[in-house]
């Protein structure tokens, strides 16, 4: 069985984590990606860690995560040969993947008019933080500016500390499996109508929904309801540090009986302070003293599974050591060893959702410029609308 983007072709214009991350996911679920890189490559590969500590454009650990199984062909776009050379590689792409500032893309002449002119049934996926239109829409952001724009640095942080920022860049990421959702619609549409269109992301859009239902409780009541609670929502839900590490608890009132046992603390459950729910939230600082007590004497993984023979609502909080140890991610081969001729041999994670064992394909980072040779002259001589001759708007 083929996988289901085999056939498919991409192009990818971007840089860093939300575009790349996009064209990474195409290229997982058996698309062409082809990476364009500016000369000296994305800046990606100058962001760290690498291997063995030595700064390496081949070696980055954020860059051969992101560009797993894309071509690298390196082209400056602000030339006009090499943006004539692009435009004859969209004349035969499928989808555009970019990441530029709107007025960015515009420079360089690179419009979805320009792109439909070659290519009418083509799809542009434009990933930025605020979207194409509107009074921020050429604004410089980062993934920061997201998480601040988008409203979860609101609803994140302690009541003493103020907002925080989630780890990571997951801002970012949300861009890029938005924009590869959104993209696959936009190509379904094509095969239908024999058209493409322009898929405008806003990161902020892609943020903005997924605070709850901060914006309707706002809408409801003129005001926020919610308070940042940081690690503990309530004593009994929330995260408490054992011997070695953290354990996570979210007690219901269904789950007070077993959580009891479990933590062999059966007297708990008949004390009156802690008797009900609600009970319970009335004596919040006693029931988390008695919590904070109990976690200090565990270990995580024992906790775990004796709470999960018991049917108590208590986890553990995995590091990237556990990640890569997990007998369930391991037991579903999520994890997969890619050599690499520069970086070498290293584990990388799997595919957000499960296609069939050949549903993904796990090939390695390219090098810079790999392909350039290759890719190039499959589209030398190829014939090329006279409309793209012109420098756009």
């Amino acid at each position: 069985m083929s996988q289901s983007l085999a056939g498919l072709r991409v192009l990818e214009i971007g840089t860093f984590v939300s575009a790349p991350y996009c064209g990474k996911l195409f290229a997982g679920y058996g698309a062409e990606v082809i990476k364009i890189e500016p000369p000296g490559g994305d800046i990606a590969r100058t962001h760290g860690p690498f291997k063995d500590g030595v700064p390496n454009p081949e070696t980055s650990a954020l860059f051969l995560y992101l560009n797993t199984g894309k071509k690298s062909v390196e082209l400056d776009l602000g030339t006009p040969a090499g943006r004539d050379a692009f435009m004859r590689l969209a004349a035969t792409a499928d989808v555009v993947i970019e990441n530029y500032r709107p007025a960015d893309l515009r420079a360089l002449g690179i419009t979805y008019e320009a792109l439909r002119a070659v290519n009418p049934r083509l799809v542009l996926v434009s990933i930025t933080a605020f979207g194409q239109e509107g009074p921020y829409a050429d604004f410089h952001a980062n993934n920061l500016v997201a998480f601040a724009m988008g409203g979860h640095m609101f609803i994140t942080g302690t009541p003493e500390g103020g907002p925080l920022k989630n780890g990571g860049y997951q801002a970012d990421y949300q861009g890029g499996l938005n924009g590869f959702s959104a993209g696959m619609l936009a190509v379904l549409a094509a095969e239908r109508d024999g058209l493409g269109q322009h898929v405008d992301i806003s990161i902020q859009h892609c943020m903005a929904p997924i605070v709850e239902a901060g914006i309707p409780y706002y809408s409801y009541m003129g005001r926020w309801s919610g308070v940042r609670r940081g690690n503990h929502m309530a004593s009994f839900i929330g995260i408490y540090p054992c011997q070695d590490g953290h354990l996570g608890i979210h007690i219901m009132p269904r789950n007070w009986k077993p959580f009891t046992d479990a933590i062999g603390r059966p007297d708990l459950f008949d004390d009156p302070r802690f008797v009900t729910q609600a009970a319970r939230t009335v004596n919040n600082d006693d029931l988390m003293a008695e919590f904070y007590a109990w976690a200090a004497g565990e270990t995580k993984r024992e906790v775990y599974e004796r709470a999960g023979r018991m049917r108590a609502p208590i986890a553990f909080v995995h590091t990237m050591k556990d990640l890569m140890e997990s007998p369930q991610l391991n037991a579903r081969a999520f994890l997969t060893r890619i050599d690499h001729p520069v970086a070498g041999e290293a584990t990388y994670p799997g595919p957000p959702w499960w296609m069939g064992p050949d549903g993904w394909q796990a090939g390695r980072a390219p090098l810079l410029g790999e392909h350039t040779e290759e890719v190039l002259a499959g589209v030398a001589t190829a014939a090329f609308p006279a409309t793209a001759a012109g420098g756009g708007e």
